[in-house]
């Protein structure tokens, strides 16, 4: 038979995109190379499902995204966060509000999510093919023809929406299938690139440091040329040590930059006392080591952080850790507090698609008209979520990034 529209791919985007063009009248059907779609759905958040962010203004979203952001304004506008929240509570998938408005279920269970998400499709009588691999997709003209599937049989529709994903969550079977399909039907494809993932560095101290978090740190990238360092980006949060590298939200969110910015020479800089200027801090370790003359500095370092840490720091900045306070001569204490405020990392590169929780990169914007993604190349083909090169920062701006162009796909390839 053949349909009005073929959705591929069972993420966020496309499970939305297939519910809204269904809800719209249109004879829909969803096809996922997995046994059941939504798994990449029930990783996100660690399994919490961080479903979007509480900011009500389209304008002041759309700043999180970066440059690409104003591609979205017209999407968000229509089905913003708001929009989202009243349509999973309209699904019995009651909400909460935690620190900095990210949005999650109240059960802390992506599965709720996703089950509100079945029903919906359900209710819009969308018809789900799982196993489902498409082997090639037929265009002739400016238009696709037909899907076919591994097993050789053909799907056949009006109208097309790619929702594959990207590269992140490899497991979840986004294996960046789309992106060579998309190339071969003529579109562009930003070099795909890990986003919100670790970045690993240079030095070995880290190893030891490994497991380790440091709340409230000023995180910055810094380009390092021969005549000066570059800021490129920074970020302030938590920061959590590993075997290779570092991690947490404030490096996460740096990593969008770091993969812009990559191949260049890049360090890190973390500020241990984002709140004190190097002169105040300078005064406020002064007046501490009064109170603690004594005491070998390690010990007096370990009253703020682990001993693994506190060694260290007293290591990097040239101090024997057994030394007594009342012995720290004034070039050493000044080296301690400048480690404080630059605690430095050679960045070496990010960890891969396996640890990125997204993907920088996919198919060019200006390739997309952003008032009903549609491409602009193929007269027949939407395209909606992670395949588009957009990606933000931690806490839910992603995922919404899935409803809003998975919700504009669906109804404008069901109304075209």
């Amino acid at each position: 038979m053949k349909y009005d529209i073929a959705v591929i791919g069972g993420g966020p985007a496309g499970l939305m995109a297939a519910g809204r063009a269904g809800e719209s009248g249109a004879q829909v059907v969803l096809l996922e190379k997995n046994l059941r779609p939504g798994l990449k759905l029930l990783m996100t958040g660690n399994g919490r499902c961080n479903i979007t962010s509480q900011i009500e203004t389209p304008r002041l979203l759309v700043e999180k995204y970066g440059p690409s952001g104003k591609f979205l304004f017209s999407a968000l506008s229509e089905f913003g966060p708001s929009e989202v929240i009243e349509f999973l509570e309209n699904r019995g998938v009651a909400i909460k509000v935690e620190a900095g408005g990210r949005v999650f279920p109240k059960s802390d269970k992506a599965q709720d999510v996703l089950e509100a998400l079945f029903n919906y499709l359900k209710e819009s009588k969308v018809k789900i093919k799982t196993g489902a691999e498409v082997q090639e997709i037929v265009k002739k003209g400016r238009k696709i023809e037909k899907i076919i599937l591994a097993g050789g049989e053909e799907v056949l529709a009006d109208k097309f929406i790619i929702a594959t994903g990207g590269k992140s969550y490899p497991t979840s079977g986004s294996t960046g299938d789309g992106y060579k399909w998309l190339k071969k039907l003529g579109h562009e494809i930003v070099p795909p690139a890990p986003a919100l993932t670790p970045i690993i560095v240079k030095d070995k101290f880290v190893k030891r440091l490994e497991g380790l978090s440091l709340k409230n740190v000023k995180a910055s990238l810094l380009e390092i040329t021969e005549k000066n360092k570059k800021p490129i980006d920074s970020q302030i949060g938590d920061v959590m040590f590993m075997a290779d590298g570092v991690s947490g939200p404030a490096i996460l969110n740096l990593s969008r930059a770091a993969a812009r910015a990559l191949p260049a020479k890049l360090r890190l800089s973390l500020d241990l006392f984002p709140t004190l200027s190097l002169e105040k801090l300078d005064q406020k370790i002064r007046t501490d080591f009064e109170s603690a003359k004594n005491k070998a500095i390690v010990g007096f370092l370990e009253k703020s952080w682990p001993r693994r840490l506190a060694e260290t720091l007293a290591e990097l900045a040239g101090i024997d850790p057994q030394k007594a306070v009342n012995s720290v001569t004034k070039d050493e204490r000044r080296k301690l507090t400048e480690l404080l405020k630059d605690f430095s990392l050679s960045v070496y590169g990010l960890a891969g698609f396996d640890r990125a929780m997204i993907t920088s990169g996919g198919v060019k914007l200006s390739e997309i008209d952003p008032k009903t993604m549609k491409s602009k190349l193929i007269d027949n083909l939407y395209l909606a979520g992670e395949i588009l090169d957009i990606d933000g920062p931690t806490g839910g701006f992603n995922l919404q990034v899935c409803w809003s162009t998975g919700y504009r796909a669906g109804q404008s390839a069901a109304q075209a």
